[in-house]
């Protein structure tokens, strides 16, 4: 879904007269959204603060997603919705960016002329000279320009971007057409920026990357990979909930496990991308797995780490798929129960390998295996959930009263930010005010609801985030210009 940033508390510099009001739309993952956010901090740098709706925008920025011809539909319908407020609304300026421009520059200019500027992935760095040049910015301000503005709907939960790019050469996908090769943040760089998003009152960190895993493997000495990061950043941080988004399973070592295990605010919860279960679908695919090595390895994880949930990916209707290749798929997704699958139907990508495949599988079984795969898994998910019922388990409160029924919205420690469902908890009420957004607690659960949801009892409260939070999470903070971390797609 795109993220339509809201309004924030940016304070408008008395250098400047009246501030430019942006808008920002972001679609795809998770990684732009922290990229999102760093635009806004540069644009904060230049006076600039964020619309509190698309009508007020006088800038509009779309940051578009091109994985799949689903994410590039809706990267241009946005593109198009954004074009129509130079009539209806207060727009001056729109500006397409990031991965569909990438690699559809050309066409897009061509096709939408009404857009005042496109800037693929690499070359996000000129977007504030090219605003500049259009008379559309102020002053620099005392803000610095590498800041990150918080561009999300829950100020407690954040996403720490650790690295950009990836070396995997797998069939199917354009993302290192788009965002180049693997390149790892350096250490510093991340703790820093997490000290940072704690000081804005950051409960939860997700840490991103196209590639988990693999971070620190290019780093000059080679002895700070990700378990020495997360080690540093539960020694240099106290934010409760570090969570581990997309991995390659051939990446998560023996040492990796130990810390997961040993550190009690890393989150048991690992997002494993399979893609597949067939080998000869995996082959194609060209990935590092096999069915055997990936069977091997998730009892690994679970025997090393208590408790541990897992996520994966699945793309139905690759070129070749069989009848017998997708039921091997369903067995096994039947055999291991992964906690979660997010699943979607194949479409090919120019520019990659698979792109020159005939699409030999035809949309409506694609549609008619994505149902069936999404209807297994939500018995399997249903299943390992009712496992939780009676126990008690940590969680985040989202929202607090009121809601529905007065109860809490919370994420249980299994369930990731937006994708993994919610937990519903009631209780005391003296005991349900005391939880605020980015508390900890632990409930009973009590049962599960629609298959993805938990509803469960308010125990007790654990931790709750500082009084003065709020205060700090509106504050900008700023980042140093020579952070490898605000390289974004370069």
């Amino acid at each position: 879904m795109p993220l339509v940033t809201p309004p924030a508390a940016v304070p408008a510099s008395p250098l400047v007269a009246r501030p430019l009001r942006v808008g920002f739309v972001t679609l795809g993952c998770d990684k732009n959204t922290v990229d999102t956010e760093r635009y806004l901090g540069q644009l904060a740098g230049r006076g600039a603060v964020p619309a509190e709706d698309l009508g007020e925008a006088e800038v509009i920025v779309v940051n578009t997603c091109g994985f799949i011809d689903a994410a590039k539909r809706e990267s241009i319908d946005a593109i198009v919705e954004a074009a129509r407020y130079k009539q209806d609304g207060q727009c001056r300026a729109v500006v397409a960016l990031g991965c569909l421009v990438q690699r559809h520059k050309g066409e897009l200019e061509e096709a939408l002329p009404e857009v005042d500027l496109f800037l693929g992935s690499s070359e996000v760095d000129r977007l504030l000279p090219e605003l500049d040049a259009r008379g559309l910015l102020g002053a620099p301000v005392e803000l610095h320009p590498g800041e990150r503005v918080f561009a999300g709907e829950l100020p407690h939960v954040r996403y720490l971007k650790v690295s950009e790019g990836c070396d995997h050469g797998c069939a199917f996908c354009a993302i290192p057409l788009m965002r180049g090769r693997h390149r790892s943040f350096a250490a510093d760089d991340v703790v820093r920026e997490a000290q940072l998003l704690e000081m804005q009152g950051a409960r939860e960190l997700n840490l991103v990357a196209q590639d988990l895993a693999h971070y620190g493997r290019d780093l000059r000495g080679g002895d700070v990979r990700l378990p020495e990061l997360l080690e540093r950043l539960v020694a240099e941080t106290g934010v409760p909930w570090l969570r581990l988004m997309y991995l390659y399973s051939a990446g998560i070592t023996p040492r990796l496990l130990d810390v997961v295990a040993r550190e009690p605010r890393i989150l048991p919860y690992l997002d494993i991308p399979i893609q597949h279960a067939s080998d000869a679908v995996l082959a194609r695919m060209r990935r590092p797995e096999r069915q055997r090595t990936i069977r091997d390895r998730v009892t690994r994880f679970r025997d090393a780490v208590p408790g541990l949930a897992i996520r994966t990916t699945c793309i139905v209707g690759f070129p070749g798929e069989t009848d017998a290749d997708f039921d091997e798929l369903l067995a096994f997704l039947e055999e291991i129960e992964f906690d979660r699958v997010g699943a979607f139907t194949y479409s090919p990508q120019e520019g990659t390998r698979a792109h020159a495949m005939p699409d030999d599988v035809p949309d409506w079984l694609k549609r008619e295996r994505l149902e069936r795969l999404t209807e297994l898994q939500r018995a399997v998910t249903a299943e390992r959930y009712e496992r939780h019922v009676g126990s008690v388990v940590p969680a985040l409160v989202n929202r607090a009263p009121p809601v529905a029924g007065g109860a809490l919205e919370a994420r249980l420690y299994l369930q990731a930010d937006d994708i993994d469902g919610v937990t519903r908890v009631t209780g005391a009420p003296d005991a349900l005010a005391a939880a605020t957004p980015g508390s900890i607690v632990d409930v009973r659960v009590r049962d599960v609801v629609d298959d993805y949801d938990f509803e469960a009892t308010l125990v007790r409260l654990v931790d709750a985030p500082a009084a003065a939070a709020p205060a700090r999470r509106t504050r900008q903070l700023p980042m140093a210009a020579a952070s490898s971390a605000g390289s974004f797609g370069r």
